[in-house]
């Protein structure tokens, strides 16, 4: 469970770090950096679309934050790896999802994004399902 709860975890930061980190550029070029590991077929996507013209207008900012999300994005998987090998792959699963539910929090709190009622009513189901199908 301790190595799903930080799975979840870096998940919600490479979402809100990415979010972050494509503020003025291309969501697809921000995308090629955080995945460029993992996705290197992005790298022909981007050529063939004609968006590698586009670094000229990145700030530093944009870059550290996109290396911090694809940090972020490692350590998930690391994480996610290490749980699913000790734990159920339902149960791995189920926690790693906390991903959804933190996303929302660090959106509200540090984005400033809004959230309706209905909003955190799917939240709080989101966080009861995670119980109910973690449980052994």
């Amino acid at each position: 469970m301790f190595w799903a709860f930080l799975s979840a975890l870096f998940a919600a930061a490479t979402n809100i770090l990415a979010k972050l980190g494509i503020s003025g550029i291309s969501s697809d070029l921000g995308a090629f950096v955080r995945t460029l590991v993992v996705v290197p077929s992005m790298a022909l996507l981007l050529w063939a679309t004609g968006q590698f013209r586009q670094p000229a207008v990145w700030s530093t900012r944009n870059i550290l934050l996109l290396v911090f999300s694809g940090l972020a994005t490692a350590a998930s998987w690391l994480a996610f790896f290490r749980a699913l090998s000790l734990g159920n792959a339902a149960q791995v699963v189920s926690v790693d999802k906390l991903s959804v539910i933190l996303v929302a929090l660090f959106g509200v709190a540090l984005l400033g994004e809004n959230l309706t009622l209905i909003n955190w009513l799917g939240i709080l189901l989101v966080a009861a399902g995670t119980v109910l199908v973690a449980l052994h």
